[in-house]
């Protein structure tokens, strides 16, 4: 289970490794992603059964919103002539990202939570594997920037859209 959640932080780490980043800011958000992949489970295994059937489906819909405006302000601002990025994962930019990123986990603690699952395992375990997966999604899409140059942005910003939209059809 936590590589499948992993998945979704390396797909959206590609995403967003399309855009510059330092060494030091991809370090910063895959730690990042993987509190937030502690901190969100860990709520929904805590929630648990009682408010799994309300908040499973707004978690799906707000992390895919958030992701398809992520990447429509990324391809947006791909074609501006200004040369630094919109997007950047930095302050409550890197807060939102890491959110939207981590709301599926939410959802997966509270299903967790029903079965008993063994808590400070569970959460450590889903935390560590979605950073370390960010970090190589993250440094794939630093590789696809210098090989696309100027559309790398553009790439990764049809990206994160795409992945807002299958968290959106998944409802």
């Amino acid at each position: 289970m936590a590589i499948a959640l992993g998945m979704d932080a390396l797909s959206v780490g590609m995403g967003m490794g399309m855009i510059p980043l330092r060494f030091k800011q991809i370090f910063k958000i895959g730690l990042t992603i993987g509190v937030f992949h502690v901190i969100m489970p860990l709520a929904g295994m805590l929630i648990g059964d009682v408010l799994s059937h309300h908040f499973g489906k707004v978690a799906l819909l707000a992390g895919g919103v958030l992701l398809l405006l992520l990447g429509a302000q990324m391809i947006f601002y791909s074609f501006q002539k200004n040369e630094s990025p919109m997007v950047r994962p930095v302050g409550i930019g890197l807060i939102l990202f890491a959110l939207s990123v981590s709301l599926d986990s939410f959802s997966v603690g509270l299903s967790l939570g029903i079965y008993g699952a063994k808590i400070v395992v569970t959460v450590i375990l889903f935390g560590f594997v979605s950073m370390i997966m960010t970090w190589m999604g993250l440094l794939i899409g630093r590789k696809f920037q210098k090989l696309f140059g100027s559309y790398s942005e553009a790439l990764g910003g049809c990206v994160l859209f795409a992945f807002g939209i299958k968290l959106l059809l998944h409802m």
